[in-house]
């Protein structure tokens, strides 16, 4: 097939062969020319989606499975699934499904996250590490905080010497590791052990900034999953202190998101879908992170080819997986474009 049009993020008009679901930049000969203008942006990225989680816990596979078309008709053709409470390898194999890179299941202590979802250990966090390294796609989930009911507030799950030990066990076995984190005593634990990304990171202070900054930390702040705060702390009463945190967390979350990507933070699209977000949702959490500072074009990179890069999957060069999202006008001039693809090729395959 051929495709012709402004190629993003280099904003020029190039022509584009694909052969066996790769992307050619030589001309081939006697192929069928698929898009004749419009603009090409590498397949869109969620950075932070729950592919098998549902509003109750795990789903069954069927229902992952339109989870993740549901993602893809809005232009994701990558996702880093940040945990998921059932197995997701059959969906990997599916030549229509975006490409998923697990995070095995979220870590947690008992008692201590959402029921159902982790693997709950008390003590022995390294060896869940070793375990969920091995079991995922060169990531690992921790929680790394959530209401501690005797504080009656956030609070961390782990020590620092914890974390030290868990973190390079992940790094020795090439896996990279995130968290959860809303608040801010987490954070400086986390960051100084090393560990590769924050989720969420409402908590982040001008302190934290400047040590995720100073170790190359990257944030995925799930903007949209911020929305839900204030239904979140509605329902605390049982737990004023913990109910006016959370409230405090969504008022700054601008203001903290804007400092960090002032401050050169690394900072992803993550949609946070599934649970209590819906998929499908990537374009809203673009238009979220230009509402707090990001230019368009980074705003539109945060969730194609910065991410792309980040994860180690190329974006439209030769060779790489012809994953394309074509739009008939310039999202660069307008995000809401981003809500009407014309085309979207994954793998070589128009969908």
């Amino acid at each position: 097939m051929h495709l012709r049009g402004v190629v993003l993020p280099d904003g020029e008009p190039r022509d584009l062969w694909v052969v066996n679901g790769r992307v050619r930049t030589r001309p081939v000969p006697n192929a069928q020319t698929v898009v004749d203008g419009g603009f090409l942006v590498p397949g869109l990225v969620d950075a932070h989606c729950h592919v098998g989680l549902g509003p109750q816990g795990g789903v069954e596979l069927p229902e992952a499975v339109e989870q993740a078309l549901e993602d893809r008709a809005a232009g994701t053709l990558l996702i880093r699934d940040c945990g998921s409470p059932i197995d997701t390898r059959p969906l990997q194999e599916r030549l229509d499904l975006p490409r998923i890179v697990r995070a095995g299941k979220h870590i947690s202590k008992p008692r201590r996250y959402i029921p159902g979802i982790s693997v709950e250990v008390e003590t022995d966090l390294v060896t869940a590490v070793a375990e969920q390294a091995a079991d995922g796609d060169g990531w690992v989930k921790l929680v790394g905080d959530w209401i501690d009911r005797g504080e009656g507030d956030l609070a961390p799950l782990w020590t620092d010497e914890e974390l030290e030990q868990a973190i390079k066990v992940a790094h020795a076995a090439g896996a990279k590791v995130t968290a959860h984190v809303f608040g801010e005593d987490a954070l400086p634990g986390l960051i100084n052990a090393g560990i590769d990304c924050i989720e969420h990171g409402t908590g982040l202070t001008d302190d934290t900034i400047a040590l995720m900054a100073s170790h190359g930390t990257a944030l995925v702040p799930t903007l949209i999953n911020i929305e839900t705060f204030p239904g979140i702390a509605e329902k605390a009463g049982k737990y004023p202190k913990y109910a006016s945190h959370m409230r405090d967390l969504h008022a700054r979350v601008s203001r903290t998101v804007a400092s960090a990507i002032e401050a050169g933070i690394p900072v992803y699209a993550g949609t946070d879908a599934g649970g209590g977000i819906r998929h499908g949702r990537i374009v809203d959490e673009i238009v979220a992170l230009h509402g707090v500072g990001m230019s368009t074009v980074d705003a539109i990179g945060a969730a194609s080819w910065n991410a792309r890069e980040w994860l180690g999957f190329p974006s439209l060069t030769e060779g790489a997986a012809a994953d394309i999202v074509v739009y008939d006008e310039d999202p660069r001039e307008n995000l809401e474009v981003l809500r009407s693809p014309r085309m979207v090729m994954l793998r070589g395959r128009i969908h």
